[in-house]
């Protein structure tokens, strides 16, 4: 008799134990998660809040920052993301005048800089990392064309250049839009459209990717490609001959940032993420690939980026390049459109 009822509660114990593994796994949480980050990066981060939070799986949908905007505005009626992750915080600053985020104030926020989150209180968006411009220049390709090495902006207007330039279209592209938005910040409207009218007339094409015009460089397709930092320090280390410039007049940059869609209907897991992305752990990962992370103390140097990087970047307000994007990119896209490439 003792043996039956032995027998009959390790039964119901097992049943027990199944039921509550089986709620485990239905309890475990599916966040859609729309970013511009870049593929390579995406694996460390998911291993990394993973490693934290095993219970909630992000679903990616990954694009090129311009395409990510345009979908998140155009499914502003019926959105599918829970959050926006690794997308530039001008893109952010747009969502927010759309009334498209909700404000949450992650675990740890104080310990952010400043100018690397939202000013509102509690933010709408918060900061991971600061990716700026950078030329990738082909030393082999450019020493057979007899091309010399640039130093500025202005220099790359210079006739010597003409056809040998790629650079991502702002529409597309959030490094095509913080060079564009860079410019006109640091020299005005006029001085702004002059010199990109100047630099029209080299450029050979317009990508629908800032990493591109780097690894087109980096391959010899063409010698000059107006890229990131961090693309470039990694075509760099590749092995791909070529130079890293920091122009001399300052730097056009933006953050990559995240924030959480208002309309959710997974807040909790949701302000998790956003938790772990303000995190020293998340932070340290960001400063493996970039020069400048949000929160202060936490990046270290990093082969090919000059030690005085952030006293580089320029003078940017976030919230002027939301509320001017889309006058900017028509502007743009009347004048130099004829030349990007086919989508």
């Amino acid at each position: 008799m003792k043996v039956a009822l032995g027998l009959r509660s390790l039964t119901v114990l097992s049943m027990a134990m199944l039921l509550m593994a089986g709620n485990a796994v239905a309890q475990k949480t599916d966040l859609n998660v729309y970013t511009a980050l870049e593929t390579d990066q995406l694996k460390a981060y998911t291993e990394g809040f993973n490693k934290a939070h095993p219970n909630i799986e992000l679903k990616w949908t990954r694009d090129s920052t311009g395409v990510i905007t345009s979908k998140l505005l155009a499914e502003k009626a019926n959105p599918v993301a829970d959050l926006v992750v690794g997308v530039s915080a001008s893109s952010l600053a747009v969502f927010a005048n759309e009334g498209m985020l909700q404000p949450y104030a992650p675990k740890g926020l104080d310990k952010i800089s400043k100018q690397y989150r939202d000013p509102a209180n509690p933010p709408m968006w918060v900061g991971m990392d600061v990716y700026g411009a950078a030329i990738c220049f082909n030393t082999v390709e450019a020493a057979k064309l007899k091309l010399p090495k640039p130093q500025t902006w202005q220099d790359l207007t210079k006739p010597i250049y003409k056809g040998r330039i790629v650079m991502p279209n702002p529409a597309s592209s959030g490094t095509g839009y913080l060079d564009v938005s860079g410019w006109i910040q640091m020299w005005g409207d006029a001085k702004a459209w002059k010199f990109m009218d100047g630099l029209h007339e080299n450029i050979a094409q317009y990508t629908h990717s800032g990493s591109k015009p780097c690894k087109q460089a980096g391959a010899g397709e063409f010698p000059i490609g107006v890229s990131f930092e961090y693309r470039a320090v990694t075509t760099k280390k590749s092995g791909a001959p070529i130079d890293i410039i920091f122009p001399t007049e300052g730097l056009g940059w933006d953050l990559e940032a995240s924030g959480i869609m208002k309309t959710t209907k997974k807040l909790e897991a949701a302000r998790t993420l956003m938790d772990w992305l303000a995190t020293k752990d998340a932070m340290e990962l960001y400063a493996k690939n970039f020069a400048v992370v949000a929160m202060p103390g936490i990046a270290k140097p990093l082969d090919f980026v000059p030690a005085d990087y952030e006293k580089r970047l320029a003078k940017i307000d976030f919230a002027w390049s939301a509320k001017n994007r889309d006058k900017i990119l028509a502007e743009w896209t009347k004048r130099f459109d004829s030349k990007s490439e086919k989508k």
